[in-house]
Parts: C-alpha cells; structure tokens; sequence
C-alpha cells in the first residue's frame, strides 16, 4: 500500500479511532463477553426423582389453611425441617431457606418454600404465624410454615421424605427434637429430587448454590413440560 503524500490530513474519525483504539478496544470485549455470557452459564441436568410424596397427608398452615398435596400441585418447591422452640440447628435451617427465599424472589423464580415443624404440639398456626413474620414477606404463599397432628406430621417426614425424627428430650432446662437439617427440592408432581445441606457452596452435600441451580432446572422442566 503507497504512502500517503506528505500533506495528508486523516479525517476526524480516524484520529478519535487513533487516539482512543484501547478504549474502544476494551469496550466492545466487554458488550462481546455479555453477549456471550448466558450461552457460557453452566445449567445443571435436573436431578433424577428418588421417590414420589404420600398423596394423604393432611396438615395446615401458618395462617390456618389446609396444607394438603393439592396445594403445592403444579409446584416446585424446597422443604426444610425446623420447630420455634430449637436451641441448636433450626436457626441455620431457616436462614438458609431465607437465603433461598431471597433469592428465588430476586430472581423471578416461583419455586415456593415449606418449613414444616417437628414440633407440632408447640408449634400452632399461631404460634407460626409470628415466627413466619420474622423471616418471611407478606407473600404467604411464598413461604408456608407448616403443622398439623403430630402422627401425621412424623408419618409425613418419616414414610414421605424418607427422613428420621428423634424422641422429644429436655435437658438443662433445653427442649430439643433430632431431626434432619438437610433441605429437600420436590418437583411439580411431588416427586423427591434430592437433599442437599445447608453449605452455600458446592460440597458432598450439595450445598445452597447447587440447589438454587438444580431448583432452577427443575422450574424450568415443569415450565415446558419436557
């Protein structure tokens, strides 16, 4: 390509593109890096089904109404296992689900929350209500705390989730029931697809992240049908 002759005066274009070519530069690798950024985002498999819920069980919520199978129809939604009254893990158990909460809400991702007591006899609607507040927004729909009669709430945890709840213990003036703090992700048939703990990240127990995203997957597949 010829020189240009000696008086040559480049346009005004080309020496703004001359001058700020790093800064031009850079700002289109970022718009190409957010362009491509949802096409790069690793998006779990769903987790396989493990078991399908009781299609019987009848309990009743936070602000009294009846929590039976058909409410949470056509749902996804995370299960976690607490009571008021826990001196020990309940707090962790609930903040994680409130992290999950916040998140989904954030997001726009309708996957709804249960909380059901293991201590059903302490635990009333009332009772609930107040500790629901605590957490939870005016969206009770959302979020549900859950109680009921006590055999049905064992029979649920233990013959549904598959999970063991321990005898009623007091000790040093401290109640306390042994049960799981794992969180379970149901789909929207009612089927079980996995337990994951309370960790945020990733771990042999799946941990928070790893359920926001499967639950995420998991939404999406009830959404399509596939």
């Amino acid at each position: 390509m010829p020189a240009p002759p000696p008086d040559f005066e480049p346009p005004p274009w080309l020496k703004f593109f001359r001058k700020y070519i790093w800064f031009i530069a850079g700002g289109l690798s970022i718009i190409a890096i957010t362009a491509v950024r949802p096409f790069m985002r690793h998006i779990p498999e769903p987790p396989e089904v493990m078991f399908t819920l009781p299609d019987d069980y009848a309990l009743v919520d936070h602000e009294g109404n009846a929590f039976t199978p058909e409410t949470l129809e056509g749902q996804v939604w995370v299960a976690g296992f607490v009571f008021t009254r826990c001196p020990s893990s309940c707090p962790a158990v609930t903040r994680a689900m409130q992290d999950l909460y916040d998140r989904f809400e954030r997001n726009g991702i309708g996957v709804k929350m249960v909380s059901f007591s293991v201590d059903p006899e302490h635990d009333t609607p009332e009772v609930l209500s107040a500790y629901h507040d605590e957490f939870a927004t005016e969206d009770d729909e959302a979020w549900r705390f859950v109680t009921g009669d006590l055999a049905a709430i064992t029979a649920l945890l233990e013959d549904g989730f598959k999970l063991g709840v321990g005898e009623r213990t007091q000790k040093d003036g401290l109640f306390d029931i042994a049960h799981s703090t794992k969180l379970a992700l149901v789909d929207a048939e009612g089927n079980v697809r996995g337990f994951y703990g309370l960790d945020p990240t990733p771990n042999a127990d799946g941990g928070l992240d790893e359920l926001y995203e499967r639950a995420d997957r998991v939404m999406m597949l009830a959404k399509t049908g596939r």
